[in-house]
């Protein structure tokens, strides 16, 4: 009978945590032996999220007072800009997956630029791999440390990637047009994320400077080895829990056709188990992948001469965040990637 694998999850109180303890729950290996939560350090988590009263679950601590002998993987969800230092003071013989977006970008410039501090970590960069799971696979199984991707960078990678690979659509003059849930924003109490700001209503945020576009263009210009590219990109907040939907702008190549691009995406993701190409004339909504691992993805004529769009939904707490991670922890340890991952939508 195989050992049941310890985890951890620091900073298990933000909705990404609990995303956490919601698939573990199903989790033929991984038993969630310690949960910290600072501010809440002594606590149990049923006081925090009510929903978890029927699970068995450790009393919530603070991260220096964690029995680390006999755990053996980390989820790290702790808040930007927080988790290198705490990272870099970790025992050496963990796994770790990284939900923040400290280890995301590779330069360290650009995170100096794009978060306003120096790197806390900087000799770990180098180990930190970019888990973009489908596109990561052998990189993911061989790491110690994980960098899960951001929610926008998945939901517009996935499409994009085979895309670029194959040159069927041109690097330049991409524009990705994004909305979000507002889980997305996290369970911070800020005033711009009260019901009455956020509820009836529909903006855009973060435009020009949304920290998310230099992970997007450096995930996108590895189908360039390498080559520096950019593209537009624009979130916005919708008034749903959770969801993600990218409509992305895109001009084909060498007269490439929808039916080219349907092709390429079908091919690059017919063995995979969370990436689907919807029917031809059929765009993904929010609410087809709401609660699961899934990316959907539809294709079409954008209506105007020379210009195509692609279509994408993921649900941003699941394929998003926790879910990908997941996947991620599972094949650090060997395991079927989709172990404690094949939960349908919830739909309605």
């Amino acid at each position: 009978m195989q050992r049941d694998i310890n985890v951890a999850i620091l900073g298990a109180s933000g909705y990404t945590g609990a995303e956490l303890l919601r698939l573990l729950a199903g989790h033929p290996r991984f038993r969630i032996a310690a949960l910290t939560a600072d501010r809440n350090a002594g606590g149990e988590m049923v006081d925090v999220y009510p929903h978890t009263l029927p699970q068995r679950l450790p009393t919530l601590t603070k991260i220096e007072d964690v029995d680390w002998s006999d755990i053996q993987a980390v989820f790290c969800c702790l808040p930007h800009g927080t988790t290198q230092e705490v990272i870099a003071g970790l025992p050496p013989h963990l796994k770790i997956v990284d939900l923040s977006a400290d280890f995301r970008l590779y330069d360290l410039a650009t995170y100096d630029k794009w978060y306003g501090h120096a790197h806390r970590a900087p000799h770990l960069q180098p180990e930190a791999v970019y888990g973009l799971t489908e596109h990561a696979r052998s990189a993911v199984a061989n790491a110690r440390l994980v960098a899960n991707p951001g929610c926008y960078p998945t939901c517009t990678a996935l499409p994009l990637l085979p895309l670029l690979t194959k040159g069927l659509i041109e690097a330049d003059g991409i524009i990705v047009d994004a909305k979000s849930g507002v889980t997305g924003a996290g369970r911070s109490m800020r005033q711009d994320l009260l019901f009455c700001e956020v509820h009836d209503g529909f903006h855009a945020y973060g435009v020009g400077k949304h920290r998310h576009q230099p992970e997007i263009e450096q995930t996108l210009s590895l189908a360039l080895d390498g080559r520096e590219m950019h593209v537009v990109f624009t979130p916005h907040l919708v008034p749903i829990n959770r969801g993600m939907l990218c409509t992305t702008y895109i001009r084909p190549k060498g007269g490439a056709t929808v039916a080219d691009l349907r092709a390429a995406l079908t091919e690059a993701y017919a063995d995979e188990r969370f990436v689907h190409v919807t029917p031809a004339g059929k765009w993904p909504q929010t609410r087809e992948v709401r609660g699961s691992n899934y990316c959907f993805i539809g294709v079409g004529d954008a209506g105007v001469p020379g210009q195509l769009v692609v279509i994408s939904a993921i649900d941003n707490l699941v394929k998003g965040a926790s879910g990908q991670a997941l996947q991620n922890m599972n094949l650090l340890f060997g395991l079927d990637e989709a172990a404690g991952l094949l939960l349908e939508p919830l739909y309605p």
